[in-house]
């Protein structure tokens, strides 16, 4: 295990700043490394299941730091871009993109999980893709994450559906049912009302490690609690995320996440390299080669009608779309539910991740070439870098919180304005 992490650590301080310096981004260079030490290269780290476990963990982390930036009145403003957005991306694109798997010869059963599969996008690569040129505020960034949110909560369903596709039903039990459903209100419930006395009491310890560990613990442990009850674990991390918005410890659990996110994303990204099978991409280069074509360019196609509909910007509406294009990493956990039920054969399922591996090695390219010279020509405004958004005013943020920054504060409390108190003891 010492040697992997070696060969994973080697590979990302060579592969990563080459890829930051052709103008690429640093997703590609985790990708490319992923492939050149994983079985399908030079063989360095063969234990590709058991980093992919580790490095999911890094998924969920970006998901609770993106609930923790989303205070439960703005995600109730969002609602209606999350569902129609991801309404009008998501079904048009699974519909043709099944019928095409059916045209190629799969079963109607197997071809609709292809379809719902190939047509979710990758929140850990396009997030960090928006973020590295500062677009996850605009109108395309935006949208984008709306779309990925529609997806994540879509997903449960979709395994869900597996089962009825293979003839044998679903059949939920009252103690399944409860079990789901208490897994949701121990997230709510106690990240409001557990937590907060709970940081406070590490806080007031004063031992920087511990409240990083407790931090840790709460990513870790709402993950596994969703996980437990059969919910999508990113999914957990972000509605505890969501609920601890409005904490008073919002900002020092951020930062004190955001160095294991960024780490284990990275390993993730590598993960998803060595589990291309380049071999089969060798043997039958034209074949991957059209199955990646084809389901980029239907994404492409209809997110960028979606997005020209919606926004009527034609600059935000091919931002927006070549934003979407790669698969997801759910995907292979549903391609791997369908094959287990009898669905999916386990050929169309290699064939499914090899194209979605290879997509999320084309997408950060053409995301990248597009930004580079098909934005810049285009006669559009250029779009604001903030948009105004609904609710109250932002908050006054006090530096320090002495004596006199509490007597700051008291003023700003009795005028009834709102105030973010930062202080470097956290009791």
């Amino acid at each position: 295990m010492l040697e992997a992490l070696v060969a994973l650590l080697g590979a990302t301080a060579v592969a990563v700043p080459i890829s930051r310096r052709l103008g690429f981004g640093s997703i590609l260079g985790y990708l490319v490394a992923g492939a050149v030490i994983g079985p399908s290269g030079l063989r360095l780290v063969t234990d590709v299941a058991r980093i992919t476990a580790v490095s999911e963990l890094g998924v969920v982390m970006l998901l609770f730091l993106i609930g923790l930036e989303l205070r439960p009145h703005r995600l109730w403003i969002l609602r209606k871009t999350v569902f129609g957005l991801g309404l009008g991306q998501m079904v048009p694109s699974a519909a043709l993109l099944a019928g095409l798997a059916h045209l190629a010869g799969t079963p109607w059963p197997g071809a609709v999980v292809l379809g719902a599969g190939l047509a979710l996008s990758s929140t850990a690569i396009v997030l960090p893709m928006l973020a590295e040129r500062n677009l996850l505020s605009s109108t395309a960034g935006r949208d984008s994450f709306a779309v990925l949110l529609f997806q994540d909560m879509a997903f449960i369903p979709l395994v869900a559906l597996v089962p009825l596709l293979s003839g044998a039903g679903v059949h939920a039990s009252w103690p399944d049912v409860a079990r789901d459903v208490g897994a949701i209100t121990a997230i709510l419930i106690g990240g409001s009302v557990l937590v907060r006395p709970l940081f406070r009491a590490v806080g007031g310890a004063k031992t920087p490690e511990v409240f990083t560990a407790t931090a840790l613990l709460l990513v870790v442990g709402t993950a596994a609690l969703a996980d437990w009850a059969g919910l999508s674990m990113s999914l957990g991390a972000f509605m505890a995320g969501v609920v601890l918005s409005d904490s008073e410890y919002r900002h020092e659990i951020q930062a004190d996440i955001e160095p294991f996110k960024g780490l284990l994303l990275g390993f993730f990204f590598i993960s998803i390299g060595m589990s291309a099978n380049l071999g089969l991409a060798a043997l039958r280069p034209g074949l991957v080669t059209g199955f990646v074509a084809v389901m980029v360019a239907v994404k492409v196609a209809v997110a960028f009608g979606v997005g020209l509909v919606k926004r009527g910007s034609a600059k935000s509406a091919l931002r927006f779309s070549l934003a979407l294009p790669e698969g997801s990493e759910f995907s292979f956990v549903l391609f791997a539910a369908a094959v287990a039920s009898g669905v999916l054969d386990q050929a169309w399922a290699d064939l499914a991740t090899l194209v979605i591996a290879v997509s999320m090695l084309v997408a950060p390219v053409l995301f990248a070439g597009s930004e580079r010279l098909l934005i810049p020509r285009m006669d559009a405004p250029r779009e604001p870098a903030h948009d105004p958004i609904e609710g109250p005013p932002a908050p006054v943020i006090i530096c320090g919180f002495g004596r006199v920054g509490q007597i700051v504060g008291r003023v700003l409390q009795t005028q009834g304005i709102r105030f973010i108190a930062l202080d470097n003891s956290p009791a």
